[in-house]
């Protein structure tokens, strides 16, 4: 009879999320219990899972893991909405540091039995995932290769972005992906670069450009198998870009499902999408996931007025002193004279007389003294603002911080604790007091960990290390116009021109591989360690064989030793860098073709570098030695050099060419003579 058994609906949720984001409070707790109009976001997953028919649902998480125990265990005993028909498992993996090193650890403890919904703890949706679950099902009945079914929600066109909008070539049949382009935030591309084969190899593509990742897909139990075997998969665009690069050796696809306009989805991964998720919740676009409905414990907690103001019947405050869109939890007191909008008040919260509060987020047990201002910022639970404080735009303050009377803040992140580690080892960096519980966290303590070399030149470029803050979001989408250049705009056509543009895959690519190598040189790293890394690198942006040879020599000459050589001796200096990296390069400088791209790469360094342009004819006889390039490779492209373009260089590389045309003459003289 086991046969005919009903298959169980099971589902992983990924509790650790986007903790560099949310700095000071990603220091303080787990980001899953992150409280998002007075709900935590793990309980929004939850719910989500239930209202989709989900049996069995695994909690994975690595860090603060006994906090996520302890509030399942909560939500159970007071018989939490998604309690009912579901049991749910916390598990978790003291190794884990990214979303691959999770599926690999689920894939080992085998507790998956077949196809599953994945899905992370800011994700909040009102979508019944069911009929996606039945597409995947049927396709992979179809295609014995289907990977997984990635969901996507198609968006209106917006000037905020988030850093969860895509563009994607899609199989107009089937549905299969083909392409797949995360796009940057705070920019605004005018054309998009698309291989060709996406067009040649299909016969109908259709192109999706207004699309949003809310961070939700269907898994087929080969999936956690895949993460296992490429264990260079380290987020869900590793695991994406690499299926599409690897198709044919893999053997296996993915397949794209979107959501119905009339349900919602959204992935909380920084505090712009916190604020987006948190306005559209109010004005009820989740719904039923709105205040009003009792969305955690199955009671009436807020009383919904109009202008979408929810009040909770145990909150003492005048109606007057709410003005549009504001969430008041039980407990809370506010004084007269007191102007609140656009806001969410946690529970058991002191608002003083005279104070006005735009776009704040306050969470439980906050007290605001008397004649204080706040406006689009977070505050956490248990700090207190004195009297006669001004919190402006883009400030964050953690838990338990006390602000001093007549304290002005901007665009500052301040956390109660004296000091704040930086990395994974027991390094602590001292920051600047604003007050016995108050200080202000610095750029040095809000990158990742793993990351030494984010005060690097070149990787303070990247998003990747800045953390969004606070702001407003009018304002955000003005800022964000202002990055397309407008040809009738004569005013501001120099500052537009002017305007430093935001690096390109290529260079974020070559940036990152700096750094990979920088480190590697510094630690003498093994060699294989650092080759995995940059093909990590390259899956992730989706670069060709061609440029990565030709970026990973840029990026060894890139690198600072070789820049800024001891005594200007840079032949030196590049002997030291290629006995320890050596092995990265021939990994990569193998065939003829490989041979060209790393000479070309020479070219560019030479306009960069000037120590390297006065002796690049002994930095090639060195490459040559070291059987980096070979005679011919030399010789073709001594001669594809434009005469005028290149005479510098020429001339520089005549004496070399010269000396490797007579080392020939006489190698061939000398087989003659053998031959006789």
């Amino acid at each position: 009879m086991s046969q005919y058994q009903k298959e169980i609906v099971q589902a992983v949720l990924i509790a650790d999320n986007n903790v560099w984001n949310f700095k000071p409070l990603s220091d303080e707790g787990s980001m899953a219990l992150l409280p998002l109009v007075n709900v935590s976001m793990l309980d929004y997953a939850l719910i989500a899972l239930n209202r989709s028919g989900v049996e069995e649902v695994f909690v994975y998480a690595s860090l603060y893991l006994q906090n996520i125990r302890d509030h399942i265990k909560r939500g159970i005993a007071t018989y939490a909405s998604w309690s009912f028909k579901m049991t749910v498992h916390v598990i978790g993996g003291e190794g884990c540091r990214c979303f691959g090193d999770a599926m690999r650890d689920l894939d080992a403890k085998a507790l998956i039995r077949g196809n599953f919904i994945l899905l992370g703890a800011d994700t909040v949706t009102n979508a019944d995932l069911r009929p996606v679950l039945e597409q995947h099902k049927r396709m992979a009945k179809f295609d014995k290769g289907t990977a997984a079914t990635l969901v996507f929600k198609e968006c209106a066109s917006s000037n905020e972005r988030t850093g969860n909008e895509l563009l994607i070539a899609v199989d107009k049949h089937n549905t299969r992906l083909h392409y797949h382009q995360r796009l940057r935030m705070n920019h605004k591309e005018t054309r998009y670069q698309i291989p060709l084969d996406v067009f040649l190899n299909n016969s109908c593509v259709t192109l999706h450009h207004n699309l949003l990742d809310p961070q939700i897909a269907i898994g087929s139990p080969s999936m956690l198998s895949l993460f296992s075997d490429n264990f260079d998969f380290q987020t869900r665009d590793d695991f994406v870009r690499g299926l599409l690069i690897n198709e044919e050796l893999l053997d296996s696809r993915i397949y794209v499902a979107l959501l119905p306009p009339a349900q919602y989805a959204h992935k909380v991964n920084n505090w712009l999408s916190y604020q987006l998720v948190s306005r559209d919740i109010i004005s009820r676009w989740a719904y039923p996931l709105v205040p009003d409905m009792g969305v955690y414990k199955l009671q009436q907690q807020y009383v919904f007025y109009k202008d979408n103001i929810y009040k909770s019947q145990e909150a003492n405050v005048s109606k007057v002193a709410l003005q549009e869109n504001v969430v008041i939890q039980t407990g809370s007191h506010v004084d007269a004279g007191t102007s609140i909008s656009c806001s969410v008040i946690g529970a058991n919260c002191r608002i003083g007389k005279n104070c006005v509060l735009n776009n704040v987020f306050l969470m439980a047990d906050v007290i605001i003294q008397d004649n204080c201002h706040l406006r689009h910022c977070v505050i956490g639970s248990g700090t207190v603002i004195n009297e006669n404080c001004d919190i402006g735009a883009g400030c964050v303050l953690g838990a338990k911080c006390i602000l001093p009377a007549s304290t002005k803040l901007a665009n500052t992140l301040v956390t109660s604790s004296p000091s704040t580690q930086r990395t994974g080892e027991i390094e602590q960096v001292a920051l600047e007091s604003i007050g016995p519980a108050a200080y202000i966290v610095n750029d040095l303590t809000t990158g990742d960990p793993d990351d030494s070399d984010a005060d690097d030149h070149l990787m303070s470029q990247l998003t990747t290390l800045c953390i969004p803050k606070m702001c407003d979001l009018r304002n955000a989408a003005i800022a964000d116009s202002d990055c397309s250049y407008s040809s009738d705009d004569d005013d501001n056509e120099d500052e537009s021109r002017l305007a430093t543009p935001l690096p390109d895959d290529t260079n974020i690519f070559l940036s990152e591989v700096i750094d990979s190598l920088t480190r590697g040189y510094r630690e003498k790293s093994n060699p294989d360690f650092l080759i995995l890394e940059i093909n990590s690198s390259r899956y992730a942006y989706n670069m060709s064989l061609k440029e990565v040879n030709f970026n990973v020599v840029k990026a060894v000459f890139a690198m600072e030793s070789i820049i800024e050589p001891a005594n200007d001796n840079v032949l030196v200096a590049i002997n030291a860098v290629f006995k320890q990296l050596g092995p990265v390069v021939s990994n990569y400088i193998k065939s003829e073709d490989a041979m060209m791209d790393c000479l070309k790469a020479l070219e560019d360094i030479c306009e960069e570098n000037k120590l390297v342009h006065e002796k690049i004819s002994q930095v090639v006889h060195y490459l040559y030695d070291k059987d980096f390039v070979s005679e011919d490779a030399i010789h073709k492209w001594y001669d594809q050099l434009d005469v005028q373009e290149h005479a510098t260089l020429r001339h520089s590389l005549a004496k070399l060419v010269d000396w490797l045309n007579q080392s020939s003459e006489d190698d061939d003289d000398d087989d003659e003579d053998d031959d006789e």
